[in-house]
């Protein structure tokens, strides 16, 4: 067989699907030899050989497994695994050794290579197998390699959903909270909605909710940013005026794109929990269900987003609670998957099926349960968007 050249050896008796196999030999009569194994084997092999190292890297990407020779003329001792692994990272490595040089290609295994077999000790069975079983070890081996890079990615993922969606801890408040998380799209586990809350010394709770544009890993990582930079600020003592501008400066100290924006829904509940002051950055307001009825809180006003030309002070507005009061403050995601005629499903259409699922629900985190469901049933599937609600009401 030329150098070169591929010939495709397969029996009638075997299936069609053959193994693509590169050859590396430069001695003549081992690559005739060879050959001859493929033939007696009755595998449907399809053999290409190299005669140099040079010219098995050039060919290596388009074959299953290679066959190598550690005696070529431009390679010396295992250069020839090594180079080809490089060069291909997902190929089978097979090594051919001598009779009196078993220990290199023990030595080859510990390189890379998925088995070795001894010249002169090998028919047409023990050759197919050989190679059937490297392929499917090698599969094997990258298959554990994306399994673990999977786990490292779940591992940040985990840390970055850790950041974004804290364990809220109000148990001394007079306000309690629930919340419900779904990142958008089929594959994410993170996006750039966050929210948090925290009890105040002087009993009033703060609570926020916002939702960077875009979503993945890099808009989750501004998220976890303007949290911890929220909880900071409101810990410090400071003025909630003064907290947004502060959230405010890190979105465009953190941001790689001038484009990003962020909308943020920010509520000091005062002791007590009978009433409210909402400030708005470009968020939808909250929705307050009442005598079973949810209707949004239109009377807010929104400031500009965070992010996005000069900040803006957002004007606060005060909201008396009544005695059986329930807010659900939502990102954007919810309400813009679309509803079963294919239309945007919208903010008045979710109020109403909240309306309808408060009373059929257990409690607040039943409540959520059921409205993401009924949502992405909406959808027909998956949201597109993020998608946060955080629900707070008067504690029991």
């Amino acid at each position: 067989m030329t150098h070169g050249a591929s010939l495709e050896l397969t029996s009638p008796a075997v299936s069609l699907l053959a193994t693509d196999v590169l050859l590396v030999e430069d001695d003549d009569g081992d690559a005739l030899l060879v050959e001859e194994l493929v033939i007696d084997s009755g595998e449907a092999i399809t053999l290409k050989r190299a005669a140099t190292l040079a010219e098995a890297v050039g060919s290596a990407r388009g074959a299953q497994c290679a066959l190598v020779d550690l005696g070529l003329p431009d390679a010396t001792g295992l250069e020839a695994v090594t180079a080809l692994r490089r060069a291909a990272p997902d190929l089978a490595v097979v090594v051919l050794t001598g009779l009196n040089d078993r220990q290199r290609g023990i030595e080859a295994l510990a390189a890379g290579a998925q088995d070795y077999l001894v010249k002169g000790e090998v028919d047409g069975d023990s050759l197919s197998r050989a190679i059937r079983y490297a392929v499917e070890r090698r599969r094997a081996e990258a298959d554990a390699r994306r399994l673990l890079l999977a786990e490292q990615r779940q591992a940040e993922n985990d840390r970055l959903a850790r950041g974004l969606l804290p364990t809220l801890h109000l148990d001394e408040s007079d306000v309690a909270i629930a919340t419900r998380y779904v990142p958008g799209g089929r594959d994410a586990l993170v996006g750039g909605d966050f929210y948090d809350a925290v009890g105040c010394p002087d009993g009033s709770v703060r609570v926020v909710i916002g939702d960077v544009c875009g979503h993945g890993p890099d808009e989750a990582a501004i998220g976890v940013a303007l949290r911890i930079a929220w909880r900071s600020l409101v810990v410090s003592g400071a003025e909630p005026a003064d907290v947004l501008s502060g959230v405010d400066d890190i979105l465009r100290m953190e941001r790689r794109e001038i484009t990003t924006f962020a909308t943020v829904c920010d509520l000091t509940f005062r002791p007590g929990g009978t009433s409210v002051r909402i400030r708005l950055h470009g968020h939808p307001p909250p929705l307050l269900l009442s005598s079973g009825v949810a209707t949004w809180v239109s009377d807010a006003r929104p400031a500009m987003p965070l992010g996005v030309f000069e900040h803006q002070v957002a004007p606060p507005f005060d909201l008396d609670l009544p005695g059986d009061w329930q807010l659900l403050v939502v990102t954007d995601g919810l309400y813009e998957g679309h509803a079963d005629g294919g239309e945007r499903l919208g903010m008045e259409a979710l109020a109403q099926m909240v309306t309808e699922l408060e009373s059929h629900a257990a409690g607040p985190q039943d409540l959520l349960d059921r409205l993401f469901r009924q949502v992405i049933a909406s959808n027909g599937g998956h949201l597109d968007d993020d998608a946060a609600v955080l629900w707070c009401g008067p504690r029991e």
